[in-house]
């Protein structure tokens, strides 16, 4: 009788050892994991282009907001090129004269915390030349805001 029960734990061995994955098996797997890969990772490919295109957007949209407001409050006046950083981000008059943010007499703004970076480029610089020479473009007669770093950026 004991050599029956130990023919029969010796069964049971081979069936736990003899259960492992096969290398077909395996294969199998590898290649629908790779299928699904191949189905899944394109999807994701243009996200950063896209988060890129969304961010300038949102900070275009904000920009000409804060731009219309400061029209509004300063007599219809757009900032100038050479003080738009400081118009927007420091405290003024209705003229357009600039103090440090809270001062006495200076009762418009800030409007912005500073100016957005584009992030095709990595900076926020303001111009109105050509297209790829700035992060911003600015006009302003008009007070349209725009990117600058390419052609398609410009038309957003």
């Amino acid at each position: 009788m004991t050599n029956h029960l130990s023919h029969q734990t010796t069964l049971i061995g081979r069936e736990r050892a003899d259960r492992g994955f096969t290398l077909v098996e395996i294969l199998i797997v590898v290649v629908i994991l790779a299928i699904l890969a191949m189905i899944v990772v394109p999807q994701f490919s243009g996200v950063a282009g896209d988060s890129r295109a969304n961010t300038i957007r949102g900070n275009l949209y904000r920009m000409r907001v804060q731009i219309e407001i400061y029209k509004n409050q300063h007599n219809g006046d757009v900032p100038t090129l050479a003080n738009i950083i400081d118009q927007l981000t420091l405290s003024s008059t209705a003229s357009g004269v600039t103090a440090p943010i809270g001062m006495a007499g200076f009762p418009h703004g800030p409007y912005v915390r500073d100016i957005p970076v584009n992030p095709n480029v990595n900076t926020s610089n303001i111009a109105n030349t050509a297209v790829g020479t700035s992060a911003w473009f600015y006009d302003e007669t008009t007070g349209a805001f725009h990117a600058n770093d390419s052609v398609a950026t410009r038309l957003y």
